[in-house]
């Protein structure tokens, strides 16, 4: 082989990928230490290798606008992007007039391909908004407050004024949610399974849609929950609140995980970036702040002109704001410092919704006329996973899909604010196992008081007495030693049988599929 061993990689394409300084390993105090620091930095090395080897498996390249000296991209309009932009692209800027049903929420599929808007005064429609293909379109006859796709375009789920609703992509009912009631806002977790839901009584709601069953119901006790969010990175959910802070909740733990003050008045958005690192928030003093998560701190602090009613993040960190009737765009605020936004549109009516197509450089607006499609240079990831969202996925991938996502599903138990967590021993646990099998050996016999009776011809000595004496105590501890073990073995039997007596006694959604006895 001429050219043995794998292609170098060029160093300027390495940096690109590098985080921080190589350690010394010299520092180390011991020689398992050094070994230690050799091994992670062998790793590191490794693994920014691989990332710029992947580069070039890439095919598609984002950025966004860059202007030249002395002009601005907030003065760059839709129609100038039109005018400028290829065919394609140019039918992704469109404008749906709805104006008797207003006004009107919007949200994309996870990989792009769909949409799905709803007007408060009851009409749904589900449609392939590149080709403009209609999927359904029901009307309610209700107010509707919130709608969420499912795991895949196949069904939605729409909080309407009473109860929450499950209907499929051809605008069938499926499924009658009568917990929480009155639910206003909806956010589902894909890898979990999981519907939440908020309702203006303060209780935060999870359901299981694969089995339709409850997995908890937390009484926050702080107040109208209609400011709500999704972490991406834990799936934890950010709930906005009239005293100006921001909880976290975990469906594992009856109170939050964190409770920050963000504001000084009552809080009118929250968002958190796919990285799950930066979270932005926006009250009714007119300010909006970037919040570093892992540290709970604020990293900038915007003053805008009114309070931002709707927020959300783009696959490239670029954030959208929804004040009044205008949409602003910045890009990257949370690693930077901004003067001014990136882009800006102003419509006729109030902002209501907005949602970034994903893999697509495309913002959805809802608003009292109808909803507005926005092209935005730059916001969306150009390269797709095929294996976790496919946009030219086929009918027969897609059920593949369903069912692969079913097998990885995540247990609810690991919902966790610090992610890094899943992969670790549960070490309380495992000390309380290693406690509960050591409370036998070492557990305190009763106290025995024994005094021997005196014996005739050399058998009542002290040394005789104190043998007897001791041999009537171990035989004691042995004795209650037995009587533990005989204990816990009738509590283990116990358990297991009325674990088995309550598995068959309940009734999940699932039973009638069992066999029943003739």
């Amino acid at each position: 082989d001429r050219y043995p061993g794998d292609a170098p990689v060029p160093k300027k394409l390495m940096s690109k990928y590098q985080r921080g300084k190589k350690l010394h390993t010299k520092g180390a105090r011991t020689h398992h230490g050094h070994v230690k620091l050799v091994q992670n930095e062998k790793k590191v090395t490794m693994a920014v290798k691989q990332a710029a080897r992947s580069e070039r498996l890439l095919q598609e390249q984002s950025g966004f606008m860059i202007p030249e000296d002395g002009e601005s991209t907030t003065n760059v309009t839709q129609s100038d992007i039109v005018q400028a932009a290829d065919i394609t692209t140019a039918q992704k800027h469109f404008n749906l007039e709805l104006t008797q049903f207003g006004p009107y929420k919007a949200q994309y599929t996870r990989n792009g391909k769909h949409l799905l808007i709803a007007g408060s005064k009851g009409h749904v429609a589900a449609l392939d908004w590149l080709t403009k293909r209609l999927l359904c379109e029901i009307n309610v006859m209700e107010t509707v407050r919130d709608i969420r796709w499912l795991h895949q375009e196949t069904m939605f789920a729409v909080a309407q004024k009473q109860w929450t609703y499950i209907y499929d992509n051809q605008g069938i009912e499926l499924h009658c949610l009568k917990q929480p009631n009155e639910a206003l806002r909806l956010e589902f977790l894909p890898y979990h399974f999981l519907l939440a839901s908020s309702n203006a009584t303060g209780y935060l709601y999870w359901l299981d849609v694969s089995v339709g069953q409850k997995v908890a119901s937390h009484n926050t006790g702080l107040g109208r929950l209609d400011v709500m969010c999704q972490n991406p990175q834990n799936a934890v959910i950010c709930l906005g609140h009239p005293t100006g802070s921001v909880s976290m909740w975990s469906p594992n733990v009856n109170e939050p995980l964190v409770k920050m003050l963000c504001h000084g008045a009552a809080v009118r958005s929250v968002a958190v970036d796919p990285t799950g690192n930066y979270m932005a928030t926006s009250g009714v003093d007119r300010k909006m702040k970037i919040w570093d998560i892992r540290k709970f701190e604020m990293v900038h602090s915007y003053q805008i002109g009114c309070g931002a009613g709707h927020m959300v993040f783009s696959q490239t960190g670029a954030l959208g704001l929804g004040k009044g009737n205008i949409v602003e765009v910045y890009q990257d605020p949370c690693r930077q410092q901004l003067t001014s936004p990136y882009m800006i549109h102003k419509l006729k009516t109030t902002v209501n919704n907005l949602h970034f197509c994903p893999y697509e450089d495309v913002l959805g607006v809802g608003h009292g006329d109808g909803f507005t499609s926005l092209i935005i240079p730059g916001a969306g990831e150009a390269n797709f996973d095929a294996m976790e969202s496919n946009p030219y996925q086929t009918k027969k991938q897609r059920r593949e899909a369903e069912v692969q996502m079913l097998l990885d599903k995540i247990p609810v138990e690991m919902i966790h604010l610090d992610s890094k967590m899943i992969g670790k021993v549960d070490m309380k646990s495992f000390v309380e196992r290693v406690e509960e099998n050591n409370k036998i050996h070492f557990k305190k016999p009763m106290s025995i008081s024994y005094e021997p009776k005196h014996k005739m011809k050399g058998k009542g000595s002290g040394r005789k007495k104190e043998q007897r004496k001791r041999g009537v105590i171990e035989e004691g501890r042995r004795q209650t030693v037995k009587e533990l073990v005989k204990d816990k073995l009738q509590e283990g039997a116990q358990g297991r049988k009325e674990s088995s007596t309550a598995v068959s006694k309940s009734k999940g959604v699932l039973d009638r599929f069992k066999k029943t006895e003739t």
